[in-house]
């Protein structure tokens, strides 16, 4: 969207920030932050509405019939990330434990993963069978217990460590197993079990495409 063609349309066209905004279904204030750019990602909705409000055509007002790139948010498939800062917190093993440095290493930006509150960076490749890589991001809902089956990062002592987790409470055992098979699982029983937390469950991961 073209901030400045937008305020230049409405005012040519006459028509104030309340009008131009009943006429499309929104607020003032929305309106405002269009024209200042505050709000980039309009959605595709109310770029038609706009451009029919201001007798013009989604492509005119967008600027896609000068010649300027497309947008890709114009495509039904395609969304906007929603910013959402995560901290990073240390590196987590995806092989032999490593240990677990609690140190704010900045934040990553995530979009949809609403219940994860850190994530920790990926090392090693025990985990690959579960799409896990090495440098990965690997975001965590803080919980002290898992199902069965689900990843989780896991604190031996004091290193950490991202594994899938069978418990048998049952036989005192708890089996820590990787997601590749070049790795044995690593198996705990009874006051082993006394020096083992889990911290939390993984979500969801992020790769980098270099």
């Amino acid at each position: 969207m073209q901030a400045w063609k937008l305020k230049k349309l409405r005012k040519d066209k006459g028509l104030t920030l309340d009008e131009l905004a009943a006429a499309i279904g929104t607020s003032k204030q929305t309106i405002h932050r269009y024209e200042n750019g505050v709000i980039a990602n309009i959605p595709p909705k109310k770029i038609v509405a706009l451009a029919e409000a201001l007798g013009t055509t989604p492509g005119e007002l967008m600027g896609w019939e000068e010649g300027e790139e497309v947008s890709p948010f114009a495509f039904s498939n395609i969304s906007p990330v929603s910013v959402k800062r995560i901290p990073i917190i240390g590196e987590i093993a995806c092989g032999k434990p490593i240990y677990a440095e609690e140190q704010h290493e900045g934040y990553a930006i995530a979009d949809g993963i609403p219940d994860a509150d850190f994530c920790l960076k990926a090392h090693g490749d025990s985990m690959t069978g579960a799409r896990i890589f090495d440098g990965d991001l690997v975001f965590i809902k803080a919980q002290c217990s898992v199902d069965n089956g689900e990843i989780a990062a896991v604190i031996i002592n004091d290193e950490a460590t991202l594994k899938r987790v069978y418990y048998y409470p049952e036989e005192g055992k708890l089996v820590l197993s990787p997601e590749n098979p070049r790795y044995a699982p690593l198996v705990y029983v009874k006051e082993e079990l006394e020096c083992i937390n889990i911290i939390g469950k993984a979500v969801a991961f992020q790769s980098c495409i270099i």
